[in-house]
């Protein structure tokens, strides 16, 4: 039988049990449609090669496995280029596929020729070009298996239109089979023993926990090993949802008076970057650092013990290391501390003022939440306090941009979510202004009859930018950051054949997301907030600004 290379190429996706493709049409990467459709994998086709690419990094982060876009020479990959930068940086094992001019017209000026494989390195794991049809497996097994170990991230890889089309002889090509390994990476006995020590020994220690944890799916393994020794945690990333955020020892409000005090910090797979503000805490706080790149490790901030390994190993092994010793008037303390946030917070989640206060649009949104309901977070202020207040109680539940902080990850995120779970409810919470970035996605919505609903927290500007900037410069010189003023979004639904709402009243939130779901179809509830709310509030600023 003769295979041609698009159908090599779907039949190495097929065996890593890829379910969707994700793309935007381009004459080069035809034959790879052609090879998905007779290997039973579903084609979904965006509105623009960013949110192919961006869907493609969700549907890896939801699967923990590999997510596939196909995207067309030339500008295809370069429209790409933001979204696999995003998976970089997120840490997340998105495959991109390239194509590009046939081998005999490169370098006389082919149409959307240009350099790809180098333009992608920088922000890649693996970026290469195959030049031989019978080669597309092995060499893109290979790229699969780099995506996937250690620490995830993207790999490109490109290949000409002519390489795609050219039949082969399916007996003379090796599909390769078990060419990766699940194996766990266990921590070093020594270092796991001193790490054991310092946590049993020490006054206020605290776990953080990041998006390590999710892919290394150790939700139970952190469990565990906070109930034994009673630890307050903090969630990071993905790691959001991997301990429910109403356990008891899920305290993200008082992180930062934690951190403060801490005499040891057990940061599991939680880079010292600008979130953890590059690992300055108290001058006495000691690190115990555990991620599966060594690399990593020492970055930013000394290490009192730097331990190699996976998360789930490692806490394993330190549930067997330590001593059963209660830290209960430890967390008692900063559970004091979460519960005066949270009443701080309290009269502005309860507010009926008009416009709707931020806060008070994410409390009517975690009256909707429950075990199969995902959450997209995809904007500014509008997520960061939503974030203060949301739920999240599942593993996975959770997912925005990530440490880039890349707009526009909403919709593209939601159609890989709603694919992959027909059965679940997908909202995305949008800023006005981040909808924008990939707000043309509804009308893939309604195309794959996909039933997200998109609340946009709509303020007519980009608030996470304005207020700061108006305090810094003044209004007349706060430029460049203001939106429309209550613009109608929600007839971009309507428009395409989807469902829309117009909300201005609080109450009305909750009803207007019901009518939605009830409709079956995509929707959208535009929901007017608060241009000024982030700065009416001391204890608001406090969380954004």
């Amino acid at each position: 039988m003769s295979m041609h290379g698009g159908r090599l190429v779907a039949r190495v996706l097929k065996n890593e049990d890829v379910s969707h493709l994700f793309t935007l049409c381009g004459g080069h990467i035809a034959s790879i449609y052609d090879g998905c459709i007779d290997e039973g994998i579903q084609i979904i086709d965006t509105r623009h090669e960013q949110a192919a690419a961006h869907a493609a990094d969700a549907y890896a982060r939801l699967t923990r496995g590999i997510g596939v876009a196909a995207v067309t020479a030339g500008p295809g990959v370069t429209d790409a280029v933001t979204a696999v930068a995003n998976a970089y940086f997120a840490n997340s094992p998105l495959l991109l596929l390239g194509g590009a001019a046939p081998l005999e017209q490169q370098g006389r000026g082919a149409l959307q020729e240009m350099e790809q494989v180098a333009l992608l390195k920088p922000i890649t794991k693996y970026s290469i070009a195959i030049h031989q049809t019978d080669r597309i497996p092995e060499l893109l097994t290979q790229a699969i298996r780099i995506a996937l170990s250690g620490r995830p991230g993207p790999v490109f890889v490109e290949i000409p239109f002519d390489v795609l089309i050219q039949f082969v002889d399916e007996e003379n090509v090796k599909f390769p089979t078990q060419y990766r390994t699940t194996a766990r990476a266990f921590g070093d006995t020594a270092q796991i023993g001193r790490a054991a020590s310092l946590i049993s020994n020490a006054r206020h220690p605290i776990v953080l926990a990041g998006s390590q944890v999710y892919w290394e799916d150790a939700s139970a393994a952190l469990r565990t090993f906070i109930e034994k020794l009673n630890l307050p945690v903090f969630p990071n990333g993905m790691g959001r949802g991997t301990l429910p955020m109403n356990h008891p020892n899920c305290l993200p409000l008082a992180r930062g008076a934690a951190l403060r005090q801490a005499d040891i910090v057990l940061s599991l797979g939680v880079p010292m970057d600008f979130r953890m503000r590059y690992g300055e805490f108290g001058a006495a706080t000691r690190l115990i650092q555990v991620d599966v790149d060594a690399a990593e490790i020492g970055r930013n901030r000394a290490v009192e013990v730097g331990i190699v390994g996976s998360a789930r190993a490692v806490l394993e092994q330190l549930t067997t290391a330590a001593p059963a010793v209660d830290f209960g008037d430890w967390v008692a303390q900063l559970q004091g501390v979460q519960e005066e946030k949270r009443t701080e917070l309290a009269e502005w989640e309860n507010s009926n003022a008009l416009p709707i206060h931020h806060l008070r649009l994410a409390r009517e949104l975690n009256n909707l939440l429950d075990e199969d309901t995902i959450v997209i977070a995809d904007g500014g202020d509008v997520v960061g306090l939503a974030a203060k207040v949301l739920n999240i109680t599942q593993p996975g539940q959770w997912m925005d941009p990530g440490p880039l902080g890349c707009l526009g990850v909403g919709l593209p995120f939601a159609l890989a979510a709603q694919a992959l779970y027909p059965n679940k409810k997908v909202i995305v919470l949008n800023g006005d202004g981040s909808f924008g970035l990939n707000g043309m996605e509804f009308d893939t919505a309604v195309r794959f009859n996909l039933p997200i609903v998109t609340v946009i927290g709509n303020d007519g500007q980009w608030g996470e930018i304005r207020l700061p900037q108006i305090a810094l410069m003044g209004e007349e010189r706060a430029v460049a950051t203001r939106l429309a003023p209550g613009a109608h979004y929600e007839r971009i639904a309507d428009a395409f054949g989807g469902y829309g709402e117009f909300v201005i009243h609080p109450a009305e939130i909750v009803p207007a997301i019901h009518r939605a779901r009830a409709s079956g179809k995509p929707a959208i509830v535009n929901v007017m907030i608060d241009p000024e709310g982030v700065s009416k509030a001391d204890a608001v600023r406090a969380y954004v600004l």
